[in-house]
């Protein structure tokens, strides 16, 4: 069944920007577990612009549902996983200057050096994760490093659902969709997990839902506005009911 991990980052955006203690990142996974997320992300960034090494450290202790560390390829990172051990270490690109993550890892280019990586965190039994575009080359590569998730980036898909008035059935939609669906078929048949993720929220969310073999969602920006007007707990509860809806009606209807 489809599950959802939510991505507290922008809670600790909202404390940094005053650099006090509050509102508090780990209360908010705590919140967001009790509206049934499965899973809690945070971005430990080389700047820590926002989640900070206590909040991270801090989330493993408290949380009751797994953790999935957004990581640079870093030794410095490599280090911190090891010693932290969450259930899964996504390594994703990093730009300083960037507003959040832009495009996916380029495994490509650097295959033998994030084999390393990969090996090191699956020797302290972590999972392994990279965050990719949805091209095949850059799945096959993932394959070869060893990584066993590939979370397939969304972000084309919900700028584009976006920029056509939010019809799900624009042509321009429809071709972006289609190019997770085969993303994520390549994923499977190399024998990873198929998950996805950025910028997803409660209108587009469904038709990524509906894919076939999609393990997980990860969502953070749409949750935690929402959560600004109707509260954590229930903004998680819409999106993983919006969530659950679209897997169950493909299954219905065999999509």
């Amino acid at each position: 069944m489809i599950e959802l991990g939510v991505n507290i980052d922008h809670i600790a955006t909202i404390r940094q920007a005053r650099r006090t203690y509050e509102p508090d990142p780990v209360w908010g996974a705590v919140e967001a577990q009790l509206g049934g997320a499965d899973g809690i992300t945070v971005h430990l960034r080389e700047d820590r612009r926002h989640i900070q090494d206590a909040d991270v450290r801090r989330l493993k202790e408290t949380t009751q549902i797994k953790l999935n560390l957004e990581m640079a390829a870093t030794d410095e990172m490599v280090g911190i996983a090891c010693g932290l051990k969450p259930e899964m270490a996504m390594l994703v690109p990093e730009g300083r200057h960037e507003i959040t993550t832009e495009g996916g890892l380029d495994i490509i280019g650097q295959e033998a050096r994030l084999k390393d990586i990969i090996a090191r965190l699956a020797d302290a039994g972590i999972t392994t994760s990279v965050f990719i575009d949805a091209e095949i080359q850059q799945i096959e590569s993932a394959a070869r490093i060893g990584a066993r998730v590939c979370e397939i980036h969304t972000g084309p898909y919900a700028h584009a659902f976006y920029d056509k008035g939010r019809d799900a059935e624009a042509p321009a939609v429809l071709a972006e969709l289609d190019k997770i669906r085969r993303a994520g078929q390549r994923v499977q048949e190399l024998g990873m997990r198929f998950n996805a993720g950025h910028a997803l929220n409660y209108y587009n969310v469904q038709p990524v839902a509906r894919l076939a073999g999609i393990r997980e969602l990860h969502i953070g920006h749409a949750i935690v506005s929402r959560a600004v007007f109707v509260g954590l707990r229930e903004a998680v509860r819409e999106m993983k009911a919006l969530m659950r809806e679209g897997a169950q009606r493909a299954e219905k209807t065999g999509e």
